[in-house]
């Protein structure tokens, strides 16, 4: 019986935790002794300590903070250890006897950008500031999209992940104060968020993620993320935000995903432009293998990778007996939060819906390059017979 596909091994290196810092050594042991607890009562215990020590860190300069995810030993603590630290960041942003709280927020935008090579043009930069006015502001409230509630503004910076992730969360907090939470003397700290432009070149799609991050107002225990249907109002703000965008000559493809708490955003914003990115390469590639020697065979390996997120990737190749020559690769990165199969999985389900049949996984995880010093990527006819399988 052929391996299951969620099989396949995770090709990312994992740092050993007695390498880390003490209090790092500290809070991945407790969150494993949560995962692992016997009884609730335990796992609720460290569960606190857990928050204690990370609130401890999240009112610190951040730094400790993205070290702390970045070097977490297992896929199961960075959940854990994110779980708690979302929950944590929603906690701190409530003032004792307060009539009203901020939540900050994030509406993460897969950007689909390019220009047809033939068009004249070299490719351009979209610039990551978006026109005054309060447009994109007024379609979110006309169709309730923050869970009914009108008092909130929108940043007019388009936002890299960065400036959002983990590392910023100790600021964010700050942000999140009403002057009447602080002490006496004190003011409320600056804001500011650096806009990224968006590079595309001519000839193909470049796939961008950006956030437009928000702030809103509303009584203490109100979640303003809570309502994830984007098809009320996802149209007319893709359709503003396009043409406040598209510049002569080029094409702007916006998709936008539910306003989320910021750490949801940067995970579910990251997810989503690689899947957006899987689909555009798979839909090109089949288009250009179909229309010369027909139907390909999909091959989906697991590669250690020195530049990938973790140290190691998944990558699927498209390619046909007919024709030597004719190979695409898509390197399709595991995030912090993801385990392999799911991945898999999404690559699997893509191929599904394209209608591909010849789909084979290859077990173990692979070198990064090949024997040429080229990416390596796989063919059927290079793998031995008993190294490959079909998922159906």
């Amino acid at each position: 019986m052929p391996p299951a596909s969620d099989e396949l091994p995770d090709p990312r290196i994992f740092p050993d935790a007695s390498s880390a810092s003490e209090p790092a050594r500290a809070v991945y042991a407790l969150a494993e002794r949560a995962l692992s607890a016997d009884v609730a009562l335990e796992a609720d215990a460290c569960e606190r300590e857990l928050r204690i020590r990370l609130l401890a860190l999240l009112q610190g300069p951040g730094t400790e903070l993205g070290q702390l995810l970045a070097e977490s030993p297992s896929v199961s603590v960075t959940r854990q250890v994110w779980r708690v630290l979302d929950a944590l960041l929603r906690d701190a942003t409530r003032a004792d006897n307060s009539a009203l709280e901020v939540t900050m927020f994030a509406i993460p935008l897969v950007i689909v950008v390019g220009r047809e090579a033939g068009e004249g043009g070299e490719g351009g930069v979209l610039p990551g500031i978006l026109s005054p006015g309060d447009a994109l502001a007024a379609i979110l409230r006309d169709h309730d999209a923050l869970a009914g509630n009108k008092t909130f503004a929108l940043s007019n910076a388009l936002i890299a992940a960065e400036a959002i992730d983990v590392a910023r969360l100790p600021e964010m907090v700050a942000w999140c104060r009403l002057p009447d939470a602080l002490a006496a003397g004190m003011t409320l700290p600056a804001r500011a968020l650096s806009p990224a432009p968006m590079a595309y070149p001519p000839g193909h799609e470049a796939v961008h993620l950006r956030f437009i991050a928000g702030a809103a107002i509303a009584k203490p225990g109100a979640d303003v993320t809570a309502d994830v249907d984007v098809r009320k109002w996802g149209v007319p703000f893709a359709r503003e935000l396009t043409a406040q965008l598209t510049p002569a000559g080029a094409s702007v493809l916006v998709l936008p995903r539910s306003p989320r708490r910021l750490l949801p955003a940067v995970a579910e914003g990251e997810a989503a432009r690689r899947d957006v990115a899987a689909q555009i390469y798979a839909s090109n590639a089949l288009r250009k293998f179909r229309s010369t020697v027909g139907e390909p065979t999909a091959v989906i390996s697991a590669h250690r990778s020195s530049d990938a997120p973790g140290g190691g990737e998944l990558r699927l190749s498209l390619s046909s007996p007919f024709d030597a020559g004719a190979a695409e690769g898509f390197r399709c990165p595991i995030f912090a939060l993801e385990r392999v199969h799911e991945v898999v999985s999404m690559l699997v389900t893509l191929l599904r819906d394209c209608r591909v049949t010849d789909v084979r996984i290859l077990d173990g995880v692979h070198a990064d390059r090949g024997d040429g010093g080229a990416t390596l990527m796989f063919k059927p006819q290079t793998i031995a017979d008993a190294a490959k399988f079909r998922v159906h």
